[in-house]
């Protein structure tokens, strides 16, 4: 007779990894892909989208034009794309005259996020984030999943909402990437978190924002000195190490406010202050609101 065993699988070191700060804080703002639409037109048109819808379109034949109040508009042809992470209502409108028996057709996506902690977290984007691959640097990530998404709009299936509310996460994530770095310098924490070395802080106070930082430890984290941590976190992040850790800090009491019952007294402990007022006043300088007021004012969101 042959007996088995078995034995409980554990991680080792190298294959555990703390969120890093990106998926953090799209945790955070609770994205969501949503639905996915085709749109169709044989003829001139505009499509209103009213404010509040976060939407991504990209085209797939012929050019359209994307307009905002006070902006100047974007075109976009075949296989570009453009995100409004904002919600900021818009039109969409065929960039030329549509001759008959010719199309134009795009795919228009929508998000759901925490709108309270999507103002926070995701101020540091534009009202536009554009994407536009070229013949010599095509953009493979944004071509499967336009295909993939079209797939799920001509030929629906069972477990088609979720396979395209990932898909659009994907995208959305994907694209945060892109403009990140692109961008340069204007992208706030979110340039700061692809950067190899203050990433590494960022990661590590996102992960454990109550502990009591200091410079100290945060520059060894990244291997850099105190000064040229200093320095390029303030620079990258556009506030100091103290300010980013405190806003931080905020931000989870927040969170906890409205996701628990938990009493301000032990929110207060949890986020790492030792007293309530010292909370209480740190908490109305961010939000301009008492902790039991947030709560009251914002619990209906969940």
């Amino acid at each position: 007779m042959t007996t088995t065993s078995s034995q409980r699988y554990v991680p080792t070191t190298d294959e555990t990894r703390t969120r890093d700060t990106l998926s953090h804080v799209l945790e955070v703002v609770h994205l969501r892909g949503d639905q996915i639409h085709r749109c169709v037109h044989s003829e001139n048109f505009t499509v209103e989208v009213p404010a509040g819808v976060r939407a991504l379109h990209i085209a797939e034949r012929g050019d359209i034009v994307i307009r905002t109040q006070g902006k100047e508009p974007i075109e976009l042809g075949p296989g570009e794309l453009v995100l409004l992470p904002h919600g900021h209502a818009h039109t969409i409108e065929n960039a030329v005259p549509v001759l008959p028996r010719t199309e134009t057709r795009w795919l228009f996506g929508t998000f759901t996020l925490d709108d309270v902690a999507a103002q926070r977290l995701l101020s540091v984007l534009p009202d536009f984030v554009e994407l536009r691959p070229t013949q010599s640097t095509p953009i493979e990530w944004l071509e499967v999943s336009s295909r993939l998404l079209s797939e799920e709009v001509n030929d629906p299936r069972p477990g088609s909402s979720v396979m395209v509310s990932r898909i659009l996460d994907l995208l959305f994530v994907q694209i945060l990437r892109a403009w990140a770095r692109a961008d340069g310098s204007n992208g706030g924490w979110l340039t700061a978190a692809m950067d190899p070395r203050i990433g590494q802080a960022l990661e590590a106070v996102h992960n454990d924002p109550s502990r009591n930082w200091s410079i100290d430890e945060l520059a060894t984290l990244t291997t850099l000195s105190r000064s040229s941590f200093a320095e390029r976190f303030s620079r990258l992040v556009g506030q100091t190490p103290g300010a980013y850790i405190t806003e931080r800090r905020l931000d989870r009491a927040a969170e906890l406010l409205v996701q628990t019952t938990e009493p301000v007294g032990t929110i207060a402990v949890t986020v790492g202050y030792e007293s309530d007022a010292a909370f209480s006043r740190a908490f109305r300088r961010r939000f301009d609101a008492s902790p039991l007021n947030w709560r009251k004012s914002n619990s209906h969101n969940h």
